[in-house]
Order: structure tokens, then C-alpha cells, then sequence
């Protein structure tokens, strides 16, 4: 058994196709598109290497070449979490055999490159680079296709983590909704009392002005995540470039904003999931996958919605203009009738006013993640969960 560096193409390959080789068990795994785990590991692709970043991936084989595990590692100057003082590196991309022995192996193996590079502890498995994708480790929710982006792993997985010596650090959890199912009715209450405010309303993108909403993603975001240690300011670049990507699967009937005086205070951005599309492409998206994706989009062949991003500035956070947006897009999707089911993205328990507005919704629990930390020396520095978000009243 040897522990090999992923830098050739032929090595490449086999971390990525061990991800599949993993989950092959379970009828339900999709296989996350190929290039765009590659495009983590690119500096040419990956911003974060251009802040100082660095990562680096490795996969285990044994005497006749078989693969058994595959993890990486990476570490980049902004990553840091509320109340943490030192330096905290990360792992991903975390696949190994039912085998403790081998999963400690590949622990070290991160554990040991990350101390080299001056960090003091390891967070995952989790993504290098924005967290709306493979971050977390799956414990429950293994009976549902995953999302876009979304982790997953065999279950075992969990007690090759929590026995080498990881913590929970903090839990994660999505929530689904049927879209015909009605909303509370304190929903429609507070629509009408800001449908009835002439200074407020609620409007979905229009593809004509993508540079527009694109700048109120931008206002919206940087001031309602401003507020938490963890979050880092986006550019106008950023998400111009993250809708263009989006374009092409992207339906302006769900994707939401909330405006004040024309000023934008709240965004509820949501797309088709589109793993619905690529659980028929085995990782490839090259032109016959392009086209097939096409012709899906075109004759209707997903009706589920998948939550990006939902954000309020902070202080229009206590009035009830999430109510209000959500009531606004609901009512369009009971007229269009396209899609059936919405299931968001993940919220953590340090977030619970996030969780609070899920569970306001009617929704259920579809998926339960962990973010995991390893300290390397807990006598200096004691192991502590996530601090909770602290929140701006309104006003």
C-alpha cells in the first residue's frame, strides 16, 4: 500500500473516478461533473491560489495499482471561522475502503503536509474554495438523489472520521417542501402588508438585466454576510461570472428580489437541480452532454428546485420581507406548475435563524451533513463547536 502525489493525468483519473468506485453501492449516488473537480486543483481556474492558496491531492493503491482511497488537502489565507485565533487548514475530496488503517493513513498524509505549511488544525471534509459545494460529511440522507454540489459517501465514512480523532465541529441540515403544499398563514399576512407599501416589492430576474440584479446580488450579499466572521466580500466580477455560468440552465421565474425605494434588501435565488440533468452524463459535460442537457431543459425533464442563496440586509431582517419574497415566488410557481418539489440548501445549527425560517416554511428534514475539526495539539488549543451567529435586530 503506497500513498501517491496526484500530478499526472493518469493519476488524475483515478481520483476522480475512485469517487464513483466509493459510492458504487448506492443506486441513488450521482457523480459530480469531472472538470469542475478538476478546476479545483487549478490555479488558472480556482481564485483561491491567487490569494495565497495552496492545495494539494493524493490517492492510496495497492501492490497491483488498485486505488483504495483518495484525499486532499488545501489551505488558503481567508479561511478562518468565528472565534478561531490559529491557523486551520482543510480536507476533501475524502474516499477510502471500509478500513481504518487506510483512512489513517490518509489522514496523516494531510495532517502532516498542512503542519509543513504552518496549520494547527483541519476542517472537512469540506471544499477548496465557496461552500455551496462538497461541504460536509453525509450521516443521513443517503436514500435521496443529492443535489447539485451536494457531498456524498457511504456511511461508513463517519466512523473512519470520529475514530481517527475528528470532532463535530458544526452540523448542517436541508430541508425540502412540496411546492402545492400552502404556506403558514402568517405568509400571505405579511405579503399583503408589504404588498399593500407602495416603496416595497418583490421581482423576479429578468435575463435582459442580468448586470443589473447581478450588482443587487452584490449590495445584498456583502451586507448581509458582512455580519459574520466568516464571510468574505464578492465583486460584481464574481457573480456576473457565477450568472453567465448559470445562464444556460438558469430560470429568471426563480430567482427573487426585494426592494425598498428601488434600493435591493433581500434576495432568494434558487435553479433548477441540475443533477437531475447530469446523473445521465457519468461525470462528462462535453458538446453531446450539452446537447442532451438542451433537449431535458427544453421538453421539461426536471421539476425540482434547488435554494443558492437567500439573504436579507441586516437591518430589514426583523420586518417580515422574507415572508414576503417567499409568498411572491410561491404564487408564481402554483401558476406556472412546472416544479413539484424545492428542497434548499444547507443551513447550520450556528445559523438558527436560517433553520427557524426553513421550519417556518412547513419543510421537512431531507439530509443531515457534519463539518468535522482536528486540532493537532488540543492542549494549545481546547476544541470548541462553531460559535452561534449573532444577528442585527432591524430597525
Amino acid at each position: 500500500m503506497q500513498v501517491i502525489s496526484v500530478n499526472t493525468p493518469d493519476l488524475l483519473s483515478s481520483f476522480l473516478d475512485f469517487n464513483a468506485i466509493a459510492n458504487k453501492d448506492n443506486p441513488n449516488y450521482i457523480r459530480p461533473l469531472d472538470n469542475e473537480v478538476e478546476a479545483v486543483f487549478n490555479p488558472s481556474k480556482n481564485k483561491l491560489f491567487k490569494q495565497g492558496g495552496a492545495a494539494k491531492g493524493w490517492i492510496i493503491q495497492k501492490e497491483n495499482g488498485e486505488t483504495i482511497g483518495r484525499i486532499a488537502a488545501f489551505y488558503y489565507p481567508n479561511y478562518k471561522n468565528k472565534g478561531t485565533e490559529y491557523p486551520v487548514g482543510c480536507v476533501g475530496f475524502f474516499d477510502c475502503i471500509n478500513d481504518q488503517v487506510t483512512a489513517n493513513l490518509l489522514f496523516d498524509t494531510a495532517k502532516s503536509w498542512l503542519s509543513e505549511n504552518g496549520m494547527e488544525a483541519m476542517d472537512g471534509p469540506i471544499n477548496f474554495g465557496d461552500r455551496d459545494k462538497w461541504w460536509g460529511l453525509m450521516i443521513d440522507g443517503f436514500n435521496r438523489q443529492p443535489m447539485y454540489g451536494m457531498s456524498f459517501n457511504p456511511s461508513y465514512y463517519q466512523d473512519l472520521i470520529v475514530n481517527y480523532g475528528f470532532q463535530n465541529y458544526y452540523d448542517q441540515y436541508y430541508y425540502r417542501a412540496n411546492i402545492f403544499e400552502e404556506l403558514p398563514a402568517r405568509f400571505k399576512e405579511r405579503y399583503e402588508k408589504f404588498k399593500s407599501k407602495p416603496d416595497y416589492q418583490a421581482k423576479h430576474l429578468s435575463k435582459s438585466q442580468l448586470a443589473k440584479y447581478a450588482q443587487d446580488f452584490v449590495t445584498i450579499y456583502n451586507s448581509a454576510w458582512a455580519q459574520h466572521g466568516e464571510a468574505k466580500a464578492i465583486t460584481l466580477e464574481q457573480i456576473m461570472k457565477l450568472f453567465k455560468t448559470l445562464e444556460p440552465i438558469m430560470d429568471p421565474r426563480v430567482i427573487w428580489f426585494a426592494y425598498y425605494k428601488e434600493e435591493p434588501i433581500a434576495m432568494f435565488i434558487n435553479i433548477p437541480d441540475v443533477n437531475q440533468y447530469f446523473k445521465h452524463f457519468n461525470g462528462k459535460l462535453d458538446l453531446l452532454q450539452k446537447i442532451h442537457l438542451m433537449w431535458m431543459k427544453w421538453t421539461g425533464k426536471n421539476n425540482q428546485l434547488t435554494g443558492l442563496a437567500f439573504g436579507v440586509v441586516p437591518k430589514y431582517q426583523a420586518l417580515g420581507i422574507d415572508s414576503f419574497l417567499i409568498y411572491s415566488c410561491s404564487l408564481l410557481l402554483l401558476k406556472i406548475k412546472k416544479y413539484k418539489e424545492y428542497e434548499m440548501g444547507w443551513a447550520a445549527d450556528w445559523n438558527p435563524k436560517m433553520l427557524n425560517i426553513y421550519k417556518s416554511l412547513g419543510a421537512k428534514p431531507s439530509r443531515h451533513m457534519v463539518t468535522f475539526r482536528y486540532i493537532f495539539d488540543t492542549q494549545a488549543h481546547p476544541f470548541e463547536r462553531h460559535p452561534v451567529m449573532e444577528y442585527h435586530t432591524g430597525g
